[in-house]
């Protein structure tokens, strides 16, 4: 009886392995199922449905290829630590997209190398720009093909203009004078403009103020040359001054008191409801976003303007950093559809991907003639491209009106103009644990002096804290590495 059990057994085996290689056959012949992973792209959301739906249809058309989309729903919350738990429970799907985290990741080995596909692609290594190529050169798990991704300060033009120190600001944008025109704002708008609140709210922490002010106090890099050696910015006399001046803006009411706790999207909403004047947001396609969300909320009047970064020391948003991306497109190198997620890719950067991916749904996006291609409103108040923005990107047909509004462009220009690439480096494993007790030090002092808890006379106690923790290892680092 023993016997014939396991021989039942062995039988019952050997058929579950024939179906399965069965089933494998046939999905091989057949429709490939790519699992993808997207930050606000899941299944309850029906543009996100719509759009690979779409990109199923004409993958199929241009490429031959068919497969098919399974989204995965992702919890509320911080996206970077929800996918990490994903990824690490072992559910890997094919196509990742990551905002933060990923070198926990990587050093999992679960992140394929994408430089063999690049150099093999038929679109995508002609569409990389420089800080593209610096990064994947550096980091090749992430690929993310769009242009300089300075954040740039906006406003509402009218609640610009009713002010008299706008002016003054625009020709000579020094930090004082951002002040000033921050309590005019506060103070004098004109009540049917929608008097703001406060002047300036940013996401949770200093990083959007930074790309305003960071410069004009002498912070042009992640590591400051003294006399001769490097020391990190954040325990720099530069830094001190920075946070005194922010500490200031939060005690005369101009910085949100509630900016620890605002996330992107409750930022975003402070400002369409007019409870703060200004903010700050990724230049090109995000500011058209702003721009056309804030004009259905207020009227056709209240059209945004983008303000300038503060001038000083130096002028100049936040110096774009080379190491790697800090978001992008990840291929699971434990997928079994590397090369057919990588023709995907190869494909949204083609120029009927292109078109595609940055013009959105004909019909309700743009309107398509037999000379020109009109972009609708819906376009410029919600169509953003889920992938690639190549710079070289034209439509057969001539478009009516241009990709960008003209604040949107404005951004994109500026982001061009105060370009400048950051000396930073990805931190060692070894090193990684203390570099975030470190951060955490910052975050914690900064937070204290700019609402008032501590002194910034405290700002020495600080240094000699976070070099403590690991400051006096990696500046040692640094000065053998920072190029």
């Amino acid at each position: 009886m023993k016997k014939m059990m396991i021989l039942l057994f062995v039988l019952t085996m050997v058929f579950t392995a024939g179906c399965s290689n069965k089933a494998k056959e046939t999905e091989d012949n057949g429709t490939k199922t790519i699992k993808v992973v997207y930050k606000d792209e899941g299944p309850s959301n029906p543009v996100a449905i719509n759009y690979f739906t779409k990109l199923e249809e004409l993958l199929k058309q241009e490429e031959d290829l068919d497969v098919k989309f399974e989204l995965v729903e992702m919890p509320q919350g911080n996206y970077a630590e929800k996918l990490n738990l994903l990824l690490m429970s072992g559910e890997i799907p094919d196509l990742i997209y990551f905002q933060g985290g990923d070198q926990q990741i990587k050093e999992q080995d679960l992140l394929e190398d994408l430089t063999p596909y690049i150099e093999k692609s038929k679109y995508v290594k002609d569409t990389l720009q420089p800080q593209n190529i610096e990064r994947m050169n550096n980091y090749p798990y992430l690929l993310w093909i769009k242009p300089l991704d300075s954040k740039t300060p906006v406003i509402r033009k009218d609640w610009f203009e009713s002010t008299t120190s706008g002016k003054e600001l625009l020709s000579n944008p020094t930090p004082e004078n951002y002040r000033k025109f921050f309590k005019e704002i506060v103070e004098n708008s004109p009540e049917e403009n929608g008097k703001p609140t406060y002047a300036v709210t940013v996401a949770g922490d200093i990083a959007e103020l930074d790309t305003i002010f960071n410069m004009a106090f002498g912070i042009n890099k992640t590591w400051l040359e003294k006399d001769g050696k490097y020391i990190n910015a954040k325990i720099s006399e530069e830094e001190k001054e920075k946070l005194n001046f922010y500490s200031t803006l939060y005690k005369e009411g101009l910085l949100d008191p509630q900016y620890l706790t605002k996330q992107w999207d409750t930022k975003e909403e402070a400002f369409y409801d007019g409870s703060t004047a200004v903010i700050a947001g990724t230049n090109g396609k995000i500011i058209d976003v702003y721009n056309g969300k804030m004009k259905q909320v207020n009227g056709e009047g209240a059209e945004i303007m983008v303000l300038p970064p503060a001038n000083g020391e130096y002028q100049g948003f936040t110096p774009t950093d080379i190491t790697k991306e800090s978001r992008g497109i990840a291929i699971s190198s434990q997928s079994e559809n590397k090369d057919t997620v990588f023709q995907i890719l190869d494909f949204l950067a083609s120029p009927e991907g292109q078109k595609f991916d940055r013009l959105g749904f004909e019909g309700e996006h743009y309107e398509e003639t037999d000379s020109e291609i009109k972009l609708t409103e819906k376009y410029y108040n919600e169509w953003y491209s889920r992938f690639w923005e190549s710079d070289e990107f034209q439509t057969e047909k001539p478009l009516e009106t241009p990709l960008l509004s003209e604040s949107a462009q404005k951004s994109r220009d500026l982001a061009t103009e105060y370009y400048s690439q950051d000396n930073n480096f990805i931190i060692p494993e070894e090193y990684v644990s203390k570099w975030d007790a470190m951060e955490n030090i910052y975050k914690e002092f900064a937070t204290d002096v700019i609402t008032g808890k501590r002194s910034i006379d405290d700002f020495d106690k600080f240094v000699e804290e976070w070099n403590n923790a690991g400051g006096n290892e990696i500046t040692e680092y640094a000065n053998k590495n920072v190029k």
